[in-house]
């Protein structure tokens, strides 16, 4: 009998569990498709911006910090973007996994991490770790705004443009989830400054005649001058850059977060089905018991008459 309640003790218990799964699933369903085309939206004037600061680093000659910085600066900085909140699976743990093997490389070539973190599930993580860390914000992770953006980028843009001397850093590194489909979502790593060019060969091609990359390469004028013009790119592009990747990592948790309930409500279905075969066959086991003792019992007594 004890083992009976013990099992119907576990039925209803797993069974609040599948209906909060099964609720988690619905609501990030629900989200998934806004949260997806956001993200896609966003990609178009984030990819312009890159080309056209890709293209002025491939054919111009500058020396302004969006392009290179002080080599003799070994401080870095490296920001992880987590989840608020629990119930998507891996998704905060694959950041992590990246982020600490990121620091790892770095730390192997002699360079000083910075660590900021994004997501109340890293703070977590590394507060209870006791790791240093430069600077944290927390919020709505699963649907961010332009507001955390904009806080992000300027205190990254204020330690990358500092000089070494005042504490600056000399790379800027971002750790984040991109989305791919409803399945699948990728970790990836993110060096935004000093902008890597980046050059598109295809597997096959030849090697294109110097005529033609002439005529492709494009003369640029800068009015008033080229530092300015580039300064007044570098925060917009900081911005963007780390906007789309909050976007992107956002579609990426809520699509995390359902495939992690859809799969919890499906393990919890089954786990009721095989507890709920152990009771009857506990049931049954102990309505037979009582079967054999009563039927025990009458053959004693029929047997005592006679």
């Amino acid at each position: 009998m004890g083992s009976q309640l013990a099992l119907k003790s576990r039925i209803a218990s797993t069974a609040s569990l599948q209906k909060i799964f099964n609720a988690q699933e619905m609501i990030a369903s629900s989200h998934i498709a806004k949260a997806r085309d956001v993200a896609l939206n966003a990609k178009p004037y984030t990819d312009a911006i890159f080309e056209a600061v890709q293209a002025l680093v491939a054919h111009t000659h500058i020396t302004h910090p969006i392009v290179r910085k002080n080599e003799d600066n070994p401080r870095v900085a490296v920001l992880a973007l987590t989840a608020d909140r629990g119930m998507a699976g891996a998704y905060t743990s694959s950041i992590i996994r990246e982020t600490e093997s990121l620091l790892a490389r770095l730390d192997a070539k002699d360079r000083q991490p910075q660590l900021y973190v994004y997501g109340r599930r890293g703070v977590t993580y590394y507060k209870y770790r006791n790791r240093e860390v430069a600077g944290t914000w927390e919020g709505n992770s699963d649907h961010p705004g332009v507001e955390v953006a904009e806080s992000i980028s300027s205190t990254l843009l204020d330690a990358y443009m500092k000089d070494a001397e005042h504490g600056g850093v000399s790379e800027l590194y971002i750790v984040f989830t991109e989305f791919v489909n409803m399945v699948t979502q990728k970790v990836r790593v993110l060096r935004m400054l000093p902008v890597e060019l980046v050059l598109s060969q295809e597997p096959d091609a030849g090697p294109v005649p110097e005529s033609e990359a002439d005529a492709a390469t494009p003369l640029y004028t800068f009015e008033p001058s080229v530092d300015e013009v580039l300064d007044a790119i570098l925060p917009k592009y900081i911005q963007s850059r780390i906007h789309e990747c909050l976007l992107t990592s956002a579609a990426s948790e809520t699509a995390s977060r359902q495939n992690a309930m859809h799969t919890a409500t499906d393990n919890a279905r089954n786990l009721i089905d095989d507890l709920t075969r152990k009771l009857n066959a506990s049931r049954q086991a102990s309505i037979t018991q009582e079967l054999t003792e009563i039927i025990g019992s009458a053959d004693a007594l029929n047997k005592e008459e006679e």
